[in-house]
């Protein structure tokens, strides 16, 4: 059945594009992309619309292999038999593509985010937004008490922060990640975008603290 919105019809128009432009003078790679892939990098990252990774570190297709989901979370590592997208993911990322460096991205003003920091004094919500979000509840609960003398906005951006570093040490309990670290096959980088002044800050461990991007000569 065919779509005639205007908001398909501004899809297919930039599909038009890409055909006619992007496609016509890369036919060579794409075609070579179609039998396997090599990414550099895996990314988690969150699937808010203003935060697009391959816009942000300008890659071309088949340079980063994206995990996105709600907020950027990685979840517990679980064996119960359920669906786990995320994780499996990230096993494919390490154990099928062999990535060297695995980044966890945040960004500010997320509406994940911004409801955890709502929602959890309230506790449990329902639904599979709700469900995804309490990884981070005990988090958010902790921010709002350690931080109560500061304003909600920069108890946010904590938040929005910490449960990126939260997210790795999680990271770190899945056996094929813990494995590859330990034979220095793998390296982990938390990660902060910040959509209003186009700033990319990642985690100096030193410092204890978020710094800018160490930018290329």
């Amino acid at each position: 059945m065919a779509d005639n919105s205007a908001e398909m019809a501004h899809l297919l128009a930039g599909y038009k594009r890409f055909r006619e432009g992007t496609y016509a003078q890369n036919q060579e790679r794409f075609e070579s992309l179609a039998s396997a892939q090599s990414p550099k990098a895996a990314i988690v990252c969150c699937c808010d619309s203003r935060a697009d990774p391959s816009m942000i570190l300008d890659v071309n297709p088949g340079e980063l292999f994206v995990i996105r989901n709600v907020a950027n979370l990685v979840p517990p590592y679980e064996t119960d038999g359920a669906y786990h997208g995320t994780s499996a993911a990230l096993e494919f990322a390490v154990e099928g593509l062999h990535i060297k460096d695995i980044i966890v991205m945040g960004h500010a003003r997320c509406g994940g985010i911004n409801a955890l920091y709502e929602n959890a004094p309230k506790g449990h919500k329902r639904g599979f937004v709700g469900q995804w979000m309490n990884i981070a509840t005990e988090l958010a609960l902790f921010i709002r008490r350690q931080y109560a003398h500061e304003t909600p906005e920069k108890q946010r951006d904590r938040l929005e922060r910490e449960s990126v570093l939260a997210s790795i040490d999680r990271l770190k309990t899945f056996p094929f990640v813990e494995a590859a670290l330990k034979e220095g096959r793998l390296r982990l980088h938390a990660w902060f975008f910040d959509i209003g002044n186009g700033i990319l800050l990642a985690y100096d461990e030193q410092a204890e603290d978020y710094r800018p991007v160490d930018l290329p000569g």
